[in-house]
């Protein structure tokens, strides 16, 4: 049987590769460490998963509206009040089964055959393949990582066509950490204005900053950039609910009528006890997500060092999210491997330490390891790789 060509087109996952390959050789007995989690090692808040289960106990295990219930829209219209002082109706915010599905669902209502989408470099795995199923061509502009990953007003100005019909902004960043300032933003915010350009801003670890760090949202820097941008964030990374499946969008009121007409006829709804739980995590104390945030970045600190040692690696450090990505060319170089890609499927062979390949994102030269797991693990995969470095190179 044939498969449709707009699937056929997507571009493998080399994440799930190495996910596959890692658990492979854990069947077989082998001691594996994979620094590819793209989620918290915390487990959900209790007080969460307590309003979940009285949601069920009192019969809320029906069909909800397609957009979301109304108290949830509700505590997240207060979060966006109380975080980013910006306001919000409930016709603008939609909750979706994931960030992932809000994107997903933005991109099918916005998008026709052959336009274009500006993505920044590196870029999370899934927005070109997204836009490529809308009919959409992804443009991509390299966040240098000389500036910290991060991509320039003349940058955005030289990509943009007549085609062009919406930018994505990832601040913090999956795979880098980067996180953009509230001038940068303005700037490329500008640039957004003149050409009529939807921003589409992923906030999704805008809990998850370190140091003096502050997240910005573009949103909030003026009411023409707001009505220019809809708002992709969920309670996945900031209150580890991944598998709950809660994400939302928030903002012109127009795409997120389209955006729930499309809903109803693909899930029907978010999972109702799922929704009920992500109330609990607005309206409940955050103080789970403050000790979380400070583990994170306890261990970002620490193996942050440790990282830089290894021969061959370099790395920005990032500002948020919880992940590092360095680069590692000179690394296989030097041992011996053609591109970085042979070089992660060396080390999971020989050292059984599992690393994902920045050319999934956009980067072949660097690679990304994930700090959401405990940090006695991330340190002895730290260990596994300079041994393996430095074997090649001494032999």
């Amino acid at each position: 049987m044939k498969l449709s060509t707009r699937v056929s087109a997507l571009t493998p996952s080399t994440t799930l590769a190495i996910t596959a390959k890692a658990k492979e050789l854990r069947a077989q007995g082998h001691d594996v460490i994979g620094l590819g989690a793209g989620e918290p090692d915390f487990n959900t808040p209790q007080h969460i998963i307590d309003a979940a289960v009285q949601s069920m106990n009192e019969g809320h295990t029906k069909y909800t509206p397609a957009g979301g219930l109304a108290e949830l829209k509700q505590s997240i219209i207060e979060k966006f009040k109380n975080d980013q002082d910006i306001t919000y109706q409930p016709n603008e915010i939609i909750v979706c089964t994931g960030a992932k599905h809000a994107l997903y669902t933005l991109f099918q209502v916005l998008l026709d055959e052959g336009d274009e989408v500006v993505i920044p470099t590196p870029y999370w795995v899934s927005y070109p393949e997204q836009v490529k199923l809308a009919g959409g061509n992804p443009v991509y502009i390299e966040g240098k990582e000389s500036n910290d990953f991060k991509i320039t007003p003349e940058q955005v100005e030289a990509a943009v066509s007549e085609k062009t019909k919406a930018i994505i902004i990832n601040s913090p960043s999956n795979p880098t950490g980067s996180l953009y300032s509230a001038e940068e933003l303005q700037k490329l915010g500008d640039v957004c204005l003149k050409h009529d350009l939807l921003i589409v801003s992923d906030e999704i670890y805008e809990k998850l900053i370190y140091g003096d760090a502050k997240h910005v949202s573009i949103a909030q820097l003026s009411n023409k950039l707001k009505e220019q941008t809809i708002i992709i964030n969920g309670v996945s990374k900031s209150h580890s609910m991944t598998g709950w499946r809660i994400g939302y969008a928030a903002g012109n009121a127009e795409i997120v009528k389209a955006m729930t007409n499309l809903a109803s006829h693909s899930t029907s709804n978010p999972t109702s006890l799922a929704q009920y739980g992500a109330i609990a995590a607005y309206d409940g104390t955050q103080e789970p997500v403050e000790t979380m945030r400070q583990a994170f970045e306890e261990r970002l600190n620490k193996v942050y060092e440790q990282l830089i040692n290894i021969p061959g690696f370099s790395c920005v450090k990032p500002k948020g999210a919880f992940y590092l990505f360095p680069n590692v060319k000179e690394a296989a170089e030097k041992t011996g491997y053609s591109n970085v890609d042979e070089f992660v499927k060396a080390l999971l062979d020989e050292e059984k330490v599992a690393l994902v390949p920045g050319s999934g994102f956009g980067a072949p030269d660097n690679v990304r390891l994930s700090y959401a797991t405990s940090l006695e693990l991330i340190e002895e995969a730290l260990t596994r790789v300079e041994r393996f470095v430095k074997s090649k190179v001494n032999a």
